[in-house]
C-alpha cells in the first residue's frame, strides 16, 4: 500500500533527544506508518535532501482563543513550525463568559494581554455562539483551525462567571468555591487540558483593577485544583506572584497529583525585578527533588516590550499610575503634562526600572521621524532635558502614538544560555495572539534554532528540538504530539539548519477592524505538516482559510 506522502532524504531528528539519522519517512491516513525506510510510492513526495525532518513544534504558551475564532490559520504560529498550541494560559481566556460579561472579559484583554477591544469586537462579533467552557470547546472543534489546539480553563473568566463584576474586589465565599470548582469538573470532562491561574502583579485588568484571578485566596486556588485530582486528569499553569510562588505551587501538585507549570523563570536587565535566576533555579531543583511536578517556564529570546504610553503596560502596577488607569484619553494628556506626576514617576524608576528605562528606544515618533531607533536618554541629553520628561513630551505632542521600547527581562544571553540548558525547566512563553501590538515572540521556535543551536552553538540540534517537541508535550500531558515514531499523527517539520531563523520584527495592520500587531517572518522553513496535510510549503502556506482544516481540538491532550 502506498504512502499519502512521503518525505525522502532528509535528516531526521524525532524529538526524543537521540542523535539524528537520514532516512525517509511515510505518511498515510494522517499518521507516521514508515520511518527510516520507506520503499511504497507516494501521491505527494517532499525532497529533504540537506535538510532536517523533526516532529512539528509544540507551544505550550499562547493566548489565542479569540483570535482563533476569525483567524482559523492561527497566524503567525505555522509560519515558524509551531503544529500544536496551548491556550488560556495565565488564567486568561473568553470562556466561561455571561452574554452581560463580554464587554468585561474584552477590556481585561485589552488591558493585560494588549489587545485592542476594537479588533476583539470586530472579529468575535456579537454572537459568540457560547457562554459555557464546553460550548466554546464545541465551537473551536466545529470552525476548525490549521494547527492542534488544546485548551486550559483560566480562573479569571471562571471568576467573573461566578461573582461577576465583584470578582476584582473581593474573595469568594465557600459556596462561590464550590461553584467554580464544578464549573472546572465539568470543564475537565468536556476536554480542557487543565487549570491556568495568575497572582501577577502586572496583571492588571480594566480601569486599572487587579485581573480576577489575583483576588483569590490560595484556598480557593487550592480548591479548584483539587478538582484535577479527583478527575485524574489535567495539568496547572500558574503565574507567580504574591502568595503564589515555590510553595504554593509544590502544595499545587500536592493537591492535584498533577503537573504544574509556572511562568515564567526570566533572567534580568529590565523593568520587571525578577530576582535572581539562579535563586530559582536553586529552588526549583529542590522541588522536583523531593518529588514535586513543579516546573518553571523559560524563554530563549529577551523580553522587550513597544507600547505607547495611552496603554502604559509596564508602569501600571506603579502607584503614580493609579489615576492613569482609569483616565479617558484626555485627562491621560492632562496627567501627562502635570509636574506634580511627572515628579511621581521620575521618583518611582529607581533601581531595576532605571537601569531598564536607560535601554529604551524611541521606536517610532510620527512628529520627530528622526528621533527613531535611538536611545530617550541619548537624545534627552542633546535636548539638555531629563528622559522622562522627553517620552512624556513627545507622546503628548503625539497625541500619545509615539512608541517606545523597553527591555523588560532576560536581556543577559550568558544568564538565558543558563536557563535553556538546565533540565528542570520547560520552554514556553511565546505569548502568541497577546500583546499583538507591543512584542511578537510566536517566532520563538525558528530564534532557539537559528540563535541558540547554528550561531552560539548552546544547544545541540537534537537538545534544541526535543526542547521545542516532545519536553512541553510531556509536561503538559499531550499524549500524541512531539514525537516522529510510526503510529503517531505525522505532525512534521522541514527545515535547512543553515538558513532558519526569525526575522526582525515589523508592524502590519491586518487585525479586524484595521488594528496592528507586530510579527516576524520565518527563514529557512521548507515545509510544515499537520496530521498528515501539508499546510505551509517553502515558507507559503498551502491551505486556504475556507474549508476543512487539518487542525484537531486535543482534548485531554489528545485528539479524539
Amino acid at each position: 500500500m502506498g504512502y499519502d506522502l512521503k518525505i525522502v532524504g532528509g535528516f531526521i531528528v524525532d524529538g526524543t533527544g537521540s542523535q539524528g539519522y537520514a532516512g525517509d519517512i511515510g505518511i498515510r491516513d494522517g499518521k507516521v506508518v514508515a520511518m527510516g525506510h520507506a520503499p511504497a510510492s507516494a501521491r505527494t513526495t517532499i525532497d529533504a535532501r540537506g535538510q532536517v525532518v523533526a516532529p512539528g513544534i509544540v507551544d505550550i504558551h499562547t493566548h489565542y482563543d479569540a483570535q482563533l475564532l476569525w483567524d482559523r490559520k492561527l497566524s503567525i504560529s505555522p509560519w515558524h513550525g509551531v503544529t500544536t498550541v496551548v491556550m488560556g494560559n495565565c488564567g486568561f481566556g473568553i470562556a466561561p463568559t455571561r452574554k452581560e460579561h463580554r464587554g468585561l472579559i474584552l477590556r481585561t484583554l485589552e488591558n493585560v494581554e494588549g489587545m485592542s477591544v476594537k479588533a476583539l469586537e470586530a472579529g468575535l462579533g456579537d454572537e459568540w455562539g457560547f457562554e459555557t467552557f464546553p460550548e466554546y470547546l464545541d465551537v473551536v472543534e466545529k470552525k476548525g483551525t490549521l494547527i492542534n489546539v488544546a485548551v486550559l480553563l483560566g480562573h479569571t473568566p471562571l471568576r467573573l462567571f461566578t461573582l461577576g463584576p465583584e470578582s476584582t474586589e473581593r474573595a469568594a465565599r465557600p459556596d462561590e468555591i464550590k461553584r467554580m470548582k464544578g464549573i472546572m469538573r465539568e470543564g475537565l470532562e468536556a476536554g480542557a487540558l487543565g487549570y491556568a491561574t495568575s497572582k501577577s502583579p502586572t496583571h492588571v485588568g480594566y480601569e486599572g483593577k487587579p485581573v480576577p484571578s489575583r483576588l483569590a485566596e490560595f484556598s480557593e486556588i487550592r480548591e479548584i485544583a483539587s478538582a484535577l485530582g479527583e478527575a485524574g486528569k489535567g495539568v496547572i499553569q500558574a503565574t507567580v506572584g504574591k502568595e503564589l510562588s515555590f510553595d504554593e505551587f509544590a502544595e499545587l501538585n500536592r493537591v492535584s497529583g498533577r503537573h504544574v507549570s509556572w511562568t515564567a523563570l526570566l533572567g534580568g536587565g529590565g523593568v520587571l525585578n525578577v530576582g535572581s535566576a539562579a535563586e530559582q533555579l536553586a529552588r526549583s531543583h529542590e522541588l522536583q527533588s523531593a518529588g514535586y511536578a513543579v516546573f518553571p517556564q523559560v524563554t530563549c529570546r529577551p523580553l522587550n516590550f513597544e507600547f505607547r504610553f495611552d496603554q502604559p503596560f509596564l508602569f501600571q502596577s506603579m502607584p503614580v499610575f493609579t489615576p492613569v488607569n482609569k483616565a479617558d484619553r484626555a485627562e491621560k494628556l492632562r496627567l501627562y503634562a502635570d509636574n506634580s506626576f511627572r515628579a511621581g514617576f521620575r521618583d518611582a524608576m529607581r533601581g531595576p526600572m532605571l537601569s531598564a528605562w536607560d535601554k529604551a528606544v524611541i521606536a517610532h515618533c510620527p512628529d520627530r521621524p528622526e528621533f527613531g531607533e535611538r536611545l530617550v536618554r541619548e537624545v534627552a541629553a542633546e535636548l539638555g532635558c531629563n528622559s522622562i520628561d522627553l517620552a512624556l513630551d513627545l507622546s503628548i505632542q503625539s497625541d500619545l502614538q509615539t512608541r517606545f521600547r523597553l527591555p523588560v527581562a532576560n536581556a543577559d544571553e550568558d544568564e538565558v544560555a543558563t536557563l535553556l540548558r538546565d533540565s528542570c525547566t520547560v520552554l514556553g512563553l511565546s505569548d502568541a495572539g497577546a500583546h499583538a501590538s507591543q512584542l511578537c515572540d510566536a517566532c520563538f521556535s525558528t530564534h532557539l534554532l537559528g540563535r541558540w543551536v547554528r550561531e552560539k552553538r548552546v544547544l545541540t540540534l537534537e537538545e534544541a528540538v526535543r526542547m521545542l517537541t516532545s519536553r512541553p508535550a510531556e509536561v503538559f500531558d499531550i499524549k500524541d504530539r512531539g514525537r516522529l515514531a510510526v503510529g503517531m499523527p505525522a505532525d512534521v517539520l522541514v527545515f535547512d539548519a543553515g538558513t532558519v531563523g526569525a526575522s526582525s520584527l515589523r508592524r502590519v495592520y491586518d487585525l479586524p477592524a484595521g488594528e496592528d500587531r507586530l510579527i516576524s517572518d520565518a527563514s529557512g522553513i521548507s515545509a510544515v505538516v499537520v496530521n498528515g496535510t501539508l499546510i505551509r510549503n517553502n515558507g507559503v502556506d498551502v491551505l486556504g482559510a475556507e474549508g476543512r482544516l487539518p487542525g484537531r481540538l486535543l482534548r485531554h491532550g489528545a485528539a479524539a
